[in-house]
């Protein structure tokens, strides 16, 4: 039942994503074969995420399926020896810049690409944004927000909007209650990957 819930979420999620990325489509350069947003990432997945996402991973060809163990056995090579406080590496389920696995990708893959509301209130821009991707064009690079005269300058209608999609509140205790779900505990996708298969 909380797997069953927890799609009835994703299906409302993937609805209200689909408005604001359309509401924000002249900023938004995302399209199939760009994956910036999956080569360098921490990427949190609760634990009925990261269930939801296995049962994708099962849909797989063995082929791929263990092409994406090795990229995971090489990811846990390089978290060993990183020395990073966060871990950033390149999501194994990224496959000739197309994810394996989209339909059952997580919460933070769906968000990528718009910017949001932090918790202390002000907003952050994606990081693409300073590769010449989302908002690259009204983006000021230096102080990292967006910068009125070059959305002047940009000749753009819609203006820059930011949206309540930062990821804790897309999985807190209100949605949890709202949807019959728990989303359990919170750790980095490849560390739940090193769990499941008990790479060491």
């Amino acid at each position: 039942m909380n797997l069953y819930n927890f799609i009835t979420y994703l299906e409302y999620l993937d609805k209200k994503l689909a408005e604001f990325f359309d509401n924000q489509q002249e900023y938004i350069c995302c399209q199939k074969g760009c994956a910036k947003c999956c080569q360098h990432g921490n990427y949190p997945f609760s634990k009925i995420e990261f269930e939801y996402l296995m049962l994708g991973f099962k849909k797989l060809d063995k082929n791929t399926q263990e092409l994406i163990r090795n990229k995971i056995i090489n990811l846990n090579e390089e978290k060993i020896t990183s020395s990073e406080k966060y871990f950033m590496y390149e999501c194994p389920f990224l496959i000739d810049n197309e994810c394996s696995v989209y339909k059952h990708r997580g919460i933070i893959c769906r968000t990528f690409g718009l910017m949001y509301y932090r918790e202390d209130g002000n907003t952050k821009i994606p990081f693409c944004a300073f590769q010449g991707l989302n908002y690259s064009k009204v983006a000021d690079e230096e102080k990292k927000i967006i910068s009125e005269e070059k959305y002047i300058a940009s000749g753009y209608i819609q203006e820059p909007l930011a949206f309540n999609v930062s990821y804790k509140f897309l999985t807190n205790k209100e949605h949890e209650i709202g949807y019959g779900i728990q989303f359990g505990e919170c750790k980095s996708l490849i560390e739940w990957l090193i769990e499941e298969f008990h790479i060491r």
